[in-house]
């Protein structure tokens, strides 16, 4: 019983991650207005979160490999609370983005904890599924990601308490194992397949964390002259598939014994709702909630490349491998957000409209088109990578 309590500990840390790390898409123009930035800077205030939350991959598998999870939670959980407060209180832009990258860099904790403590204290072949779980409790945050920043808080010092109180660390490296830790990072990243995993989860996850996590709603409104909360509705349809989707691939890719064909299979739906959401706009609001919902259940079959990832590398470097992949993942928001407020400001023809840069329908298809090259690449990657048939490394 204590194992699972400890599970969902990090998959409720994770729910509260994902909360603030969607929350800026509701107030785009109120961020514009208040600090006078355009989209460029918008971009990469927003992208601080994932500069944190991916930068800390590498050096929280490490950690989780050598420490084990539960001493790291909670201290991360602290943290992630002190980070809402600085921003939500700090009147300048610099303390904002201070803010949100403590935010991202703290709950880098959340997912990769989850998984740390699903694969010591459950049997392998639950591991895609519990990690499918783990993700659509991310993404129910994601739904809910206009919840005040205080409700957050109060959240994250229960999660400190809880992590300290369920999870207990079952295997950690020996003291002055330092050697030992250059070298399991060291198979990791030589492994091809961890760089096929992390690609190919890069690019199912980018219209995730870009479209739904901040460029979405701006898009619709302007695309199908929604209101923010109607726009909003819409976007966060992409996370309720991806939300879905999450455990019913991990849970498929369990019972078939396969990892490559539902990755790849997901990874063209995506690829195909999205391109018709961006460049088809004459379609019926439903149509768009079922392109944006079918965008997020086919990307979310990128939950399998953590079970694969794990299974083409030593169990004894499975924090790092995980860390690894989900730092390429969680990039594709530090990627192509800014990369998409760029492209806006390339392609921007320079009007302003009460003190907001006006950009043309035409500047987002232009800008939103970057997620459909990154789900392409990632989509060759899928293709490329070795099946493991679900088995671990040590017994394959």
């Amino acid at each position: 019983m204590l194992p699972l309590l400890a599970w969902a500990t990090g998959a409720a840390f994770f729910f509260y991650a994902w909360v603030l790390r969607v929350a800026p898409s509701v107030i785009v123009e109120d961020l514009m207005r208040e600090f006078a930035v355009g989209g460029a800077v918008l971009g990469n205030l927003s992208a601080l979160y994932f500069y944190g939350y991916s930068g800390m991959q590498l050096p929280v598998g490490v950690l989780l490999d050598r420490f084990g999870p539960r001493r790291l939670m909670t201290v991360a959980a602290l943290v992630c609370a002190g980070g809402c407060v600085l921003f939500a209180q700090s009147p300048t832009l610099w303390g904002v983005g201070l803010g949100r990258f403590l935010i991202g860099a703290s709950a880098a904790f959340s997912l990769v904890g989850a998984m740390a403590i699903a694969g010591q204290w459950f049997p392998a072949r639950r591991f895609a599924l519990l990690s499918g779980l783990a993700m659509m409790t991310g993404m129910a945050g994601g739904v809910f990601g206009q919840a005040p920043v205080s409700l957050s808080v109060a959240e994250y010092g229960w999660i400190a308490i809880a992590a300290w109180l369920t999870v207990r660390d079952k295997r950690a490296g020996p003291v002055g194992s330092s050697p030992r830790i250059w070298s399991g990072l060291k198979t990791a990243l030589s492994n091809r397949q961890t760089w096929y995993n992390a690609i190919s989860g890069l690019g199912a996850t980018g219209p995730i964390l870009a479209f739904a996590g901040l460029w979405g709603v701006p898009f619709l409104t302007l695309a199908y002259d929604l209101e923010r909360t109607s726009a909003a509705a819409v976007a966060s349809l992409m996370i309720v598939g991806f939300g879905v989707g999450a455990p019913l691939t991990g849970w498929l890719s369990d019972r078939i014994g396969r990892r490559r064909p539902p990755l790849v299979a997901g990874l063209a739906l995506c690829l195909m709702a999205l391109a018709v959401l961006i460049h088809v706009t004459t379609l019926p609001i439903w149509a768009v909630g079922c392109l944006c919902f079918l965008t997020g259940f086919g990307g979310s079959a990128q939950i399998v490349n953590f079970a694969a990832a794990r299974e083409s590398n030593p169990v004894a470097v499975s924090g790092t491998t995980i860390g690894v992949v989900n730092g390429l993942v969680t990039g594709g928001g530090a990627l192509f957000q800014p990369l998409i407020g760029w492209l806006l400001d390339v392609a921007w023809s320079g009007g302003i409209a009460e003190g907001l840069p006006v950009y043309a329908l035409a500047d987002y298809q232009f800008a939103l088109s970057a997620l459909l090259v990154g789900t392409t690449i990632g989509l060759g990657c899928a293709v490329a990578m070795r099946e493991t048939y679900c088995r671990a490394f040590d017994s394959a």
